[in-house]
């Protein structure tokens, strides 16, 4: 594919393309990195945008009593990018910033997708620009609004810099890009100045621009002192948004800016855009619900057996519908592998050795306190009677705290109180600094897939749908995409009504019966029973849960559509 035909540019602030590259922090990068890899295999026009972080999130350690400490990682920009040789000049805080450019291939089945990261580590920069692309999420709100200026701004000028790209539309993955509505604006005024936009000049922005949201919490949603704005930006931008519908009793909201300048706005779930909508009811809130390329999340175990049995699937994930006609004792097989290649990690990173006979649940996310990590732990009593007269469990655990977020550091020693209080009868693993190495031998190794986030704050979730493709099945509160993904005792099973707000004891209450009752009998009374339940996750969810049927929806839905009313 010529550059020249390439239409759509994708700004994300993290990337999750491989799992040495330390610019991704969880789940919204991983995403980003599966959207680029599903648009490389479908062949679509796709550029991507990003920042170059030297210090990346953070290297998560835990001591014995889980209390985590962070350091910077370390890695060589060079052994996976390509040195550009572009210079941009972007004006902050009234100083000129020299702003560098690197190039990463997302190689996949038909094409080939460019990526750039922005780099202002130059030795022309003073010192404190220089530091802008050292952290992802790190600092103050200064440094993340000069990250979110250089990222969308800055980002803008590089597309523009390289020539031979004919945009006709900008994908804003989440707010920290929605700068680049001005920068586009300026162009569709032309010489006129952005305060003399009219409602013409905001419709032709808008029919550049589609806009995803990806969280029903208010701390996800940026927002900035117009004062800050001022300071960063200069009078000529802030002059020109204090009166749009962005800014609101002194500050600058990058949700709002982003669903003001766009043509299209999705949710990424069912659920999660009809919540979104009752948030913006200004807007038209579509939905496209999340997915994850099947070809980096699927373990070896089952690539070889999907290879042999399905073949096809690796270009196209629905033939894994097929996987209804697999015989079991292959499914049970395959599985057995890749619990093997997990517990060797873990024993590897922690010392511990599990027993491969013994049914193992799974929890890795952020450790943010609505996950509630500790939830299954909340009666200690309850478990040790499952595990004594049911059939023995045993917990491994993974996910990071952000390092200004206390209390979720204080959820992970929790959960570390509680792998005390249990012992050795019981185990309960967690893993340090969790990646997406790790993420693909978790969800492919455990034998349940636990999720119990406090609704709703759940937008989407993708990691049940990793193990999915690995005939994990999950037990999950009903949100994000799980009620579009849950067949009770088919592909899962669910923790709670489907109620919008929690209701934790009865949360509770559900998820000790569905484990003592349902689940742990079926794992170890019927071993054939569980894997028809692992096959049909696959063959429902594994097949449909994938990016290539997700890029496919915006293909049709958000790229080429017509421009929603606002």
């Amino acid at each position: 594919m010529t550059t020249s035909s390439r239409t759509i540019a994708y700004f994300s602030m993290e990337l999750g393309l491989e799992a040495e590259m330390p610019t991704y922090s969880g789940g919204l990068g991983v995403l980003s990195g599966d959207t680029l890899r599903a648009a490389a295999d479908l062949d679509l026009p796709m550029v991507g945008v990003s920042l170059l972080y030297r210090r990346g999130f953070f290297r998560q350690h835990l001591d014995k009593n889980g209390i985590q400490t962070e350091s910077a990682p370390q890695w060589d920009p060079e052994r996976f990018l390509e040195p550009l040789d572009v210079r941009l000049t972007l004006t902050l805080e009234g100083r000129p910033v020299q702003v560098g450019a690197w190039l990463y291939h997302v190689r996949g089945f038909r094409s080939t997708v460019p990526v750039y990261f922005l780099d202002t580590d130059l030795p022309e920069n003073e010192d404190v620009d220089r530091a802008l692309t050292g952290q992802l999420y790190g600092g103050d709100g200064r440094y993340r609004l000069r990250q979110e200026a250089l990222l969308g701004l800055g980002g803008l000028a590089l597309l523009r810099a390289l020539g031979g790209y004919n945009i006709e539309t900008f994908h804003m993955n989440e707010g920290h890009s929605a700068l680049l509505t001005l920068g586009l604006l300026d162009e569709v005024v032309t010489g006129r100045g952005l305060s003399a936009a009219t409602d013409a000049d905001y419709a032709a922005v808008r029919r550049l621009c589609v806009f995803t949201t990806h969280t029903p919490v208010v701390a996800g949603h940026d927002r900035f002192s117009i004062d800050l704005v001022r300071e960063i930006l200069g009078d000529y931008v802030t002059d020109a948004i204090a009166h749009l519908p962005c800014c609101d009793s002194g500050e600058l909201n990058m949700t709002y800016l982003g669903l003001f300048f766009s043509r299209y706005i999705n949710g990424v779930a069912e659920r999660h855009g009809e919540i979104a909508q009752a948030m913006y009811p200004g807007y038209h809130v579509s939905s496209i619900t999340n997915g994850v390329h099947s070809m980096t999340w699927t373990s070896d175990a089952f690539m070889e057996l999907y290879d042999r049995e399905l073949p096809g699937w690796r270009a196209d994930a629905n033939y894994l519908r097929r996987a209804l006609g697999m015989p079991v004792e292959h499914i049970l097989e395959a599985h057995s592998k890749a619990k093997r290649a997990l517990f060797a990690e873990v024993a590897r990173r922690s010392g511990v050795n599990l027993d491969p006979q013994v049914m193992t649940i799974g929890f890795a996310r952020r450790a943010a306190t609505y996950k509630r990590a500790d939830l299954v732990f909340s009666d200690l009593d309850a478990l040790r009677q499952i595990d004594r007269e049911v059939g023995p469990l045993q917990f491994v655990y993974a996910g990071k705290a952000h390092p200004h977020d206390e209390p979720a550091k204080a959820l992970i020693r929790r959960v570390f109180e509680a792998s005390s209080h249990l012992g050795e009868t019981l185990p309960v693993v967690y893993l340090e600094d969790h990646d997406m190495a790790l993420g693909k031998l978790l969800c492919s190794g455990v034998d349940l897939w636990l999720n119990n986030p406090e609704k709703p704050m759940e937008a989407s979730g993708t990691s049940g749908m990793k193990a999915a493709l690995n005939g994990v099945p999950s037990l999950s509160v009903l949100d994000g995409w799980w009620p579009e993904g849950w067949i009770e005792g088919v592909t899962g099973w669910s923790i709670g009504g489907s109620g919008i707000e929690s209701d934790p004891v009865e949360e509770l209450t559900s998820l000790y019966s569905k484990l003592r009752y349902v689940i742990v009998p079926l794992y170890y009374g019927s071993p054939s029973g569980y894997a028809r339940v692992m096959r049909s996750t696959i063959a429902v969810n594994g097949s449909y849960f994938t990016t290539q049927r997700m890029m496919r929806q915006y293909r049709d839905n958000a790229y080429h559509r017509m421009p929603e009313g606002h």
